[in-house]
């Protein structure tokens, strides 16, 4: 197994630290038990630079807090869906290279990675296993993951698809430097 670097240990701790911030700030949303908020579009940020085990430990550390938070029990089918997120958007933004730009196809294959991430984990794991770990009625959480998959696909679109596009222009771009006489 490869090691994380210190960068990559540092990006998971001040990811899942401002994915717990942005988690306690939530919009309630018409479906009980689902809200709308941006954690996800900090989840995918992180996970489109970390990787897909960055983006996993993310999403699980930083919903696993906000649920403590509340006082509650964990939701463990959600947190483990909020890996999932992190973990697919890693995945299929692995060689996604913003040093040159956040062009409109890099825009394009980030918002396909956040659609299917979102989709798999809401509709399909987070119901899944809410059914096999805490035997909850079908027809709510079929309705709750619909919710929370376009809730989250519409915030990290918009605003994962900013934080991006700003975090490329803060990038030197390859080339652009030329050694002075």
């Amino acid at each position: 197994m490869k090691k994380f670097s210190v960068k990559t240990v540092v990006a998971i701790g001040i990811g899942a630290a401002l994915f717990f911030v942005l988690g306690k700030i939530a919009i309630p949303s018409f479906v009980a038990n689902t809200n709308i908020s941006l954690q996800y579009a900090i989840l995918a940020m992180f996970a489109t630079l970390f990787g897909p085990i960055a983006g996993a430990l993310i999403g699980f550390i930083g919903h696993a807090l906000i649920d403590l938070s509340w006082g509650g029990s964990p939701w463990w089918s959600w947190i483990i869906a909020s890996a999932v997120v992190g973990a697919i958007i890693g995945l299929m933004t692995m060689k996604l290279d913003l040093s040159d730009g956040f062009d409109k196809k890099k825009m394009i294959k980030f918002n396909i990675a956040q659609i299917v991430a979102h989709l798999v984990a809401w509709a399909v794991v987070a119901p899944v296993l809410d059914i096999v770990i805490y035997s909850e009625p079908v027809e709510k959480l079929f309705a709750q993951g619909l919710m929370a998959s376009i809730a989250n696909i519409i915030t990290t679109g918009v605003v994962g698809t900013l934080l991006l596009f700003a975090y490329s222009k803060t990038l030197v771009k390859k080339g652009s430097l030329s050694k002075e006489d």
